[in-house]
């Protein structure tokens, strides 16, 4: 059974409004140095379809978009090697707001908002087959949530129902079941997060009612542990994206005019060197080293 929960319609709007609903196709590439700085942004192929607050993954080297604000059920496929874009099996439910995860080649779109609903369902892509499979829900509806996948298993993060949520559950693809975890420290929605040496570094968000009001949060979460860390962020962020290379974790714009990287050996934030223009809502996935930037 779906659970789905009524939505906050002012919220809806004036996270559109405060997005300016710039929904772009463009995608770029940040090639990083060892360093942690930015080295080269290169423009590739933009999407066929205009998307923001989407989600996105890597499967065996190709890059899979879900979804999008307005709420949207489609997808979309890039690959590297050739530069191009292939339209993919529509998702079962238009989703804004969601997280994507991959596990053994597939991908599981959770939760979101829809269809004027805070969304509790998950479902499941195979690119092999170009088929969606429903999923056990989760427990709780929400959206504008992020999530992270540590030894196999999925942990939902976070997001937007009522109010800010700081509610954690791990999915495990092998069971299909869900699992309660400590709740997050500070509840927030427009977050991200990051897996480092196994564990899920989760950074940035927004506490108000409009979709702005950003966060300079960072907190840690350990599954072996089930137990949170915090610490700050040198800047408020929400609505960007982060992804790792050579356990760097790179913190892609946002609501902020630049990116930074962080250090989670030393605890230490620099801004990247290159300037560049991405929009809030996008997302980032890195293939052989490159960040790919897709949307906003």
């Amino acid at each position: 059974m779906i659970k789905k929960e009524r939505g906050n319609e002012n919220l809806k709007d004036k996270i559109g409004i405060f997005l300016s609903i710039l929904m772009i196709m463009c995608l770029f590439v940040v090639t990083a140095e060892r360093s942690g700085f930015a080295q080269v942004v290169v423009q590739k192929a933009d999407m066929p379809t205009k998307r923001t607050i989407h989600a996105s993954c890597v499967i065996n080297g190709i890059i899979y978009v879900f979804g999008g604000y307005p709420p949207i059920a489609s997808v979309e496929a890039y690959d590297p090697s050739t530069d191009k874009w292939t339209k993919k099996a529509d998702m079962y439910f238009a989703r804004a707001g969601s997280a994507v995860c991959e596990v053994n080649g597939i991908a599981y779109a959770i939760g979101g908002w829809g269809n004027g609903q805070y969304l509790s369902s998950i479902e499941a892509y195979e690119p092999t087959t170009n088929t969606w499979t429903r999923k056990a829900d989760m427990s709780t509806p929400r959206g504008y949530l992020t999530a992270s996948v540590v030894n196999g298993i999925i942990y939902a993060i976070g997001g937007y129902r009522s109010g800010p949520v700081g509610e954690v559950e791990a999915y495990n693809p092998s069971t299909n079941t869900w699992t309660k975890k400590a709740d997050m420290p500070t509840p927030r929605y427009g977050l991200t997060s990051a897996v480092v040496n196994g564990l899920i570094y989760v950074i940035g968000g927004a506490i108000g009612s409009s979709g702005a009001n950003p966060v300079d949060v960072l907190e840690i979460y350990d599954p072996s542990t089930d137990k949170w860390t915090k610490k700050t962020v040198p800047l408020y962020h929400s609505w960007g994206s982060a992804c790792v290379i050579d356990n760097l974790i790179y913190l892609v714009e946002g609501a902020i005019s630049y990116s930074m990287v962080y250090d989670p050996a030393t605890d230490v934030w620099r801004q990247l060197t290159d300037k560049y223009t991405i929009t809030d809502g996008n997302t980032c996935n890195v293939i052989n080293r490159k960040i790919y930037v897709i949307g906003g």
